[in-house]
Parts: C-alpha cells; structure tokens; sequence
C-alpha cells in the first residue's frame, strides 16, 4: 500500500494488509495518490472538548473548526475511488451544516442513526442525546458503489415471526426471515469491561464499523481511516479480509494501532500491551468497595449478603 503515496515523510508501521502511520490527517492525504482507495471510514473529533492524550477537541470558534471539516473531507474525496463510499459521523450540532456541503459538492446516499443505550447520568434541562448521525455519500448521484446487502441482513421481526403469508406475491409466500437493515442501528457503545475496550474517550462498536466495512468494501479492498483513535476501523477491515490505511497524531494510540493489527507486538523495546485503564476518573462499585475495604473503621456499602 505503500505505492499509494506519493512520499512518506512520516512515522509508519505496515504489513501487507494495515498501514498504520503517525501523522496528521491533512498532511497523510496531501502525500496520497488520487482515487486510490474503495472505502473510508471518518470519525473526526467533535469539537466538544475531550481530551485526547497530547491533543485537545477544541476550536476556537464553529467556522474555523467546519473549515478544517471541510479541508479533510475534499481530501478524502480526492484519494476515494469514483465508486468508492464514503461515512463520516460527527456531532448533532455539527451535522446539519457537514450535510449541506456533502450535499452541494458530493452525493449522500443515507442519513443513518447510530442510536445506543443511556449511560446513567442525563440532562435536567433538556432530552438527553441517545443517538450519533452518520452520513454514507458517494462522489456523485450516478457513482455505481457497492452495497453488498446479502452480507449485513438481519432478523426480519414483524410478519415472519407471526407466521403471516404475503399476499403481494404471485403465489403468495410467507414473509422474509432476514432483512437489509433500515438507517436506524442499535449497537450498544463501548463500555469499559468488554472485550474490545481500549483506553480512548469516543471508541466505536465493532459490530457498527463491520456493517459498514461488509455492506461497502470487498475482500482485498482498500479501507481507509483518517482518524484512527482506537484502530478498530482497521482492526475489523484486516479482520475480514480487506487492507486497512489509518493514522493518529496521537503516538499512544499509533502503538494501539500497531498492536491491533497485529503488525507488531514491541514498538521501540516497549512490549505492546491492552492498557484496561479507564477513559475517565470515575470509579466503579467493585473499585469503590475494594477501596472501602482498605480503609480501617469503615463499613463496605457493598458488603455481600
């Protein structure tokens, strides 16, 4: 893959399916060949102030943030395939206006709600936010992508279930057992004692980026993710068989990135390991009770009956 750049004046690891690589999203695309890759994947930052190790969420104002949106997004263009797809998520604040510009320059296939479960603590002041939009574009209305709807059915629940026959066929049939899924996907967010949990404050649900990897890319295809975070964009791509681009400007993230995809386990002498600690401070009530534990004089709230 590495012949899909023009230079590489930059920190990378690869093997012959994932390039991970250390470097900014901009300056990575800039060195890219035009129409070199099938699919991408982008999950910027929001603009909402996390913290993401050596690099902060913020912009100074809204403009100069959606204009950095924008200088990235005509990027990833430029490098998608004329057939190829393209899926962002971002904020609902941020959304409507990524969406006119997808609309005046690109194509946008589907609207998709990611909605997910509550984590507890919501607003008193409002409804609290259980979603995050995702936007599927093309680069044009005419661009023949792939779509591979066999790949991604589902458990169709309504008529098949009950057993009714559809009287819209000649003859008539019973309902389909499996159906494509609509625009609105449940997955449940990552949480910190799953399996694939890592220590990054926005991971997003394997089973989220293997729908789309399966739905719009085929084996041996080029996935790219200009914001790796996690890598789990890459890690599911070169788990089903595709090749995976993603960068970081984060080194700690870039060494999860090389751990993921299995291109190494040791970067620099430094053995490469799950780091199970958590996003936030909060503690949990088996932490709470350990810690109550070690406090002499006190009574557990937790104590087991």
């Amino acid at each position: 893959m590495i012949k899909l750049f023009n230079n590489m004046n930059f920190e990378y690891a690869s093997t012959g399916n994932s390039l991970v690589i250390f470097n900014d999203c901009i300056d990575t695309l800039n060195s890219m060949k035009d129409k070199s890759v099938d699919l991408i994947f982008a999950d910027p930052p929001y603009n909402l102030g996390k913290d993401f190790g050596n690099d902060s969420d913020s912009w100074t104002d809204r403009k100069k943030y959606l204009d950095w949106c924008y200088t990235w997004i005509d990027e990833c263009f430029r490098v998608l395939k004329d057939n190829g797809t393209f899926y962002m998520m971002n904020s609902t604040q941020n959304i409507p206006y990524i969406s006119i510009y997808l609309q005046e320059h690109y194509y946008i296939v589907n609207d998709i709600v990611w909605a997910y479960d509550s984590s507890g603590v919501q607003s008193k002041k409002k409804y609290g936010s259980l979603y995050e939009p995702i936007i599927m574009a093309t680069k044009s209305g005419k661009a023949k992508y792939t779509f591979n709807y066999q790949d991604i059915l589902v458990e169709a629940k309504t008529g098949a279930k009950r057993g009714l026959i559809d009287y819209r066929k000649n003859p008539p049939q019973p309902y389909n057992t499996e159906k494509v899924p609509g625009n609105v996907w449940e997955f449940s967010r990552v949480r910190f004692k799953m399996e694939e949990y890592e220590n990054h404050p926005s991971q997003k649900p394997e089973a989220l980026l293997e729908r789309i990897i399966k739905a719009s890319s085929n084996a041996g295809k080029i996935v790219l993710d200009p914001f790796g975070g996690s890598f789990s964009t890459a890690a599911v791509a070169t788990r089903l068989g595709r090749k995976a681009i993603s960068m970081d400007i984060n080194r700690e993230y870039f060494k999860i990135g090389i751990r993921r995809t299995g291109i190494a386990d040791v970067y620099n002498g430094e053995v490469l390991q799950k780091d199970k600690s958590r996003k936030t401070k909060n503690t949990s009530k088996k932490d709470y009770k350990i810690s109550q534990e070690q406090m002499p004089g006190q009574i557990s709230l937790f104590a087991a009956k």
